[in-house]
């Protein structure tokens, strides 16, 4: 600060804050300097005052202030002599009401209006303090608002949304414009009915809204009821898991049969609760059983974490989806295409098994391949098809050799520098696998089917056909390598097909029959957005609920702090 800045500001403070200059003394400092300026000077001060910044977002959005306010001409944003403004309060209001909307209002400082006295000798300082608290904690909600609490990849390599985080400098730019700033915070925050419906619902459980519990199935202490066995606590365990007095044909069910509708029910409330999904019905899964319903003050903590976490995945999103797009949510096995807002179609889908998840991120579809290869990658040349070479060559040849039927067993074949190789030629103890290429051709037995859809992405994965068709009718459906297995995949095509290229449903079918390697490059990309909603309000304002299935709740409570 130039030294006569420093005087005159010296020699204000020691005045009254709002005294008018004595007449008598025509040199008084506010000759100098006016009381604006003396709030700026202090506030440069303490912009450069040197401290530990633990955080880039912090670096940045101290730099977008040190910026705004080193402009002489720039206004105050929140304070004037008088104390805090108008919009300083209601910025502050609308701070202090975060909580409403998933985030934590006491992560955020705001300086406390009643403590301002205009008279004190401090009051300067006060007010350029309070000016400062109050930019922050603008750019922080902003920030957090837009999904910026914490870094997902952090928690897992496969989460790994694109976070559009404000840009500070934007955010000062611009709210000093709004003649509402209050609203332009808000704006920040996810528009998606969805998201609104996330927020309705925690206002209600919040409230203390009444939920009439339900009563409780006890299953008492027996024998392992699993697959097959005849026995009357398996009628009990049938009402406690909800499961309808049919069988899928529409015949009776058998109350105390333990059949394979029963086995997939106890499958899926193990994987709901974090237990391993082996079907059967011991001693761990009983103590579930019997201590999953708790009292109403028990469980809506619980549920009140689960749409905290649901709303926070909401910002992991961009902001506009896209007038046409995709959207996969992995926990319910469900692909859905959503046009003007809506959904027009949707689907099953099979997606990564635990230890090989479908990733969480959001792309846009750039191709259609009718008939398409099936390249190999490099985890399952490693991981499956390597060491089964090994397990042939141990059964079949004792002195050595190498069995490569499962090549032919599954129409894969190999290239390597553009030329094609027999696999019986290959003396695999010396060939690294990883520096071939394995393929399967179009056809029939292709892994793949007739159909992917392709978004480019480092994890590599796409939505395709399988002939495993057999796998829609589960109800836990996490059985591939990563991709994404769709269960109509003649309908979805047509549906991209008639959207960007203008295709009948005939010519996508006929290129279903007969392509082999046709791949057709959309005109506009689609939007492709795979999510992980453990949580969603259904119109009628209740609430579906799946399984964690890769533990991201979890890791995301925790990081939280919830």
């Amino acid at each position: 600060m130039r030294p006569i800045y420093r005087v005159a500001l010296t020699l204000l403070l020691a005045a009254p804050l709002d005294g008018p200059a004595s007449a008598a003394e025509p040199d008084a400092p506010q000759s100098l300097i006016t009381r604006t300026e003396s709030i700026r000077i202090v506030i440069q001060d303490r912009l450069a005052a040197k401290f530990t910044i633990t955080t880039e977002a912090k670096k940045s959005g101290r730099g977008a202030l040190v910026e705004y306010y080193a402009v002489a001409d720039q206004r105050l944003l929140w304070v004037d002599e008088n104390g805090v403004t108008d919009r300083g309060n209601a910025v502050i209001v609308e701070i202090e009401k975060a909580d409403d909307y998933g985030l934590r209002a006491s992560d955020y400082v705001l300086p406390k209006g009643d403590a301002f006295d205009a008279t004190n000798a401090t009051a300067t300082e006060w007010l350029a303090d309070a000016e400062i608290k109050i930019s922050y904690a603008v750019l922080d909600y902003a920030r957090d608002a837009r999904g910026g609490r914490i870094a997902p990849s952090r928690l897992s390599a496969n989460l790994d949304p694109a976070l559009v985080l404000p840009n500070p400098t934007e955010v000062m730019e611009s709210i000093v414009i709004r003649s509402d700033p209050a609203a332009y915070l808000r704006s920040f925050q996810p528009d998606q009915p969805q998201f609104e419906a996330l927020r309705q619902k925690l206002l209600e459980l919040r409230g203390g809204k009444a939920e009439t519990p339900k009563q409780a199935v006890e299953i008492p202490d027996g024998p392992v009821l699993t697959l097959g066995i005849e026995h009357e606590q398996v009628a009990l365990l049938r009402k406690r898991l909800d499961m309808p007095s049919k069988n899928p044909d529409g015949t009776l069910a058998a109350e105390s049969t333990f059949d394979e509708q029963v086995a997939e029910a106890v499958r899926r409330f193990q994987l709901a609760h974090g237990a391993a999904p082996d079907g059967a019905v011991g001693a761990g899964t009983r103590r579930l059983l019997n201590h999953g319903r708790q009292p109403r003050e028990a469980r809506e903590p619980a549920k009140i974490r689960a749409v905290l976490l649901n709303m926070e995945r909401w910002r992991w999103l961009p902001h506009d989806l896209g007038e046409f797009y995709v959207t996969v949510n992995i926990p319910e096995f469900m692909l859905r295409v959503v046009a003007d807002d809506g959904p027009v179609y949707s689907t099953r889908v099979v997606v990564g098994k635990p230890h090989t998840q479908t990733p969480i991120f959001s792309n846009e579809m750039q191709t259609v391949v009718f008939g398409p290869y099936w390249n190999v990658p490099t985890s399952i040349k490693v991981d499956e098809i390597r060491p089964y070479l090994r397990q042939e060559a141990a059964w079949f040849f004792r002195r050595g050799g190498w069995n490569t039927a499962v090549f032919q067993r599954h129409g894969l074949r190999i290239r390597y520098g553009g030329r094609e190789i027999d696999p019986g030629a290959i003396d695999w103890s010396r060939v690294d696998i990883r520096s071939l290429e394995l393929f399967q051709p179009p056809g029939p037995s292709n892994v793949l089917g007739q159909v992917k859809f392709v978004f480019p992405n480092k994890h590599d994965v796409y939505m395709h056909d399988t002939p495993q068709k057999h796998l829609f009718a589960y109800p836990v459906r996490a059985e591939s390598h990563g991709c994404m297995r769709v269960q109509n995949p003649d309908q979805l095509a047509a549906i991209i097909m008639k959207h960007d290229q203008g295709w009948s449903r005939v010519r996508t079918l006929s290129a279903l029959d007969t392509g082999y390697d046709q791949q057709v490059p959309l005109r506009q990309r689609i939007p492709v957005h795979i999510t992980y909603f453990t949580l969603k309000v259904n119109p009628d304002g209740s609430t579906s609920t799946y399984g964690d299935l890769y533990g991201h709740d979890a890791r995301m409570a925790a990081a939280l702090r919830l």
